[in-house]
């Protein structure tokens, strides 16, 4: 028969051996996520090509499609509002799943943002895959984990390298634009990638999580996320107090938005502008809309572009 002394010494060996596994882990975990010391912190590269990018593939291209012909399921992912499952594709590549009503909004609203020059996930939405173990799902959005690219914390919205600069407070009306209401730092990462023209490191910094975004910022708990309804009827922009723009904006950190100028504004209209119509609509065709929610989520898209390359305008005649 096992004493008592026996048995707490066992529990107490126990114990210590699995503090002492999970600091391990821990600190395997941190030096994983360090940052390369000569990495440049980037939010947005100048968009050259735009009114030649491909909105219906997106940064992947054709190239980074997963092959759907075999999915297998590897592990549940934790976290968020969604089911997320990471999964490997028939090419061995891995994928982080992610199932319900966030799927088709986040790869819109990826699509828009990448257009005009922000760095994003790469995205796909498959209209219907089998994940094998787990079942057959319709409109799951496929986000890429290449093994080349490196991600480590999230970066915070109150504290990071571009405060202030054109191309954060341009993001922060990217946001919005798109009607994103969960707007927190959990949502955001920085991804260590090498540039594919001068080869050096970069520390990208991205929204990973745009789920909640093309419906309305204003409710009762919280806005709506992937409504084109919703959307379609709520305001984008109030007016103009002073240098500053009033946006209609009910969702979490309402303070962040409070700072944007009218030519700040205006400087991320004047990019959207150059979007054609049917790069708008592939944007929401590579997220498996209906043709009716295609026509109402692109008029919302081109009015509230419209309503900032006006404040643009405003903001031209000030300085003459």
């Amino acid at each position: 028969m096992i004493s008592r002394k026996r048995v707490r010494r066992l529990i107490n060996c126990s114990m210590a051996l699995a503090l002492s596994l999970s600091i391990s882990t821990f600190a395997e975990q941190a030096q994983e996520k360090k940052a390369p010391p000569d990495a440049i912190p980037i939010l947005w590269r100048q968009p050259s090509d735009i009114a030649s990018r491909d909105l219906l593939l997106g940064p992947g291209g054709e190239a980074m499609q997963p092959d759907l012909s075999r999915v297998t399921f590897i592990k549940e992912q934790k976290g968020g509002y969604s089911t997320k499952y990471r999964v490997r594709d028939a090419q061995g590549r891995e994928w982080i799943a992610k199932l319900g009503r966030e799927a088709q909004s986040e790869v819109a609203a990826s699509r828009l943002l990448w257009a005009v020059g922000y760095f994003t996930d790469i995205t796909y939405l498959a209209p219907r895959v089998e994940i094998q173990g787990k079942g057959t799902f319709e409109n799951v959005r496929l986000e890429a984990r290449p093994k080349q690219i490196k991600r480590l914390n999230e970066w915070t919205w109150e504290r990071n390298p571009f405060t202030n600069t054109p191309e954060f407070q341009g993001l922060k009306v990217m946001m919005l634009l798109l009607g994103n209401w969960d707007i927190k730092d959990s949502n955001n990462r920085i991804l260590v990638a090498q540039d594919e023209q001068t080869g050096e490191e970069q520390l990208r910094y991205v929204v990973s999580d745009l789920g909640g975004t093309l419906g309305k910022t204003n409710g009762l708990l919280t806005g709506t996320r992937n409504e084109p309804k919703d959307y379609l009827k709520a305001k984008f922009i109030v007016g103009v107090k002073g240098d500053r723009v009033e946006f209609d904006y009910g969702g979490k950190r309402g303070s962040l938005f409070r700072d944007i100028t009218v030519k700040q504004a205006g400087w991320i209209g004047n990019w959207l502008a150059r979007l054609s119509e049917h790069q708008i609509r592939a944007a929401f065709r590579a997220a498996n809309y209906r043709e009716d929610e295609i026509q109402m989520l692109t008029k919302a898209v081109r009015a509230r572009i419209n309503d900032l390359v006006s404040l643009n305008r405003e903001a031209a005649s000030r300085e003459r």
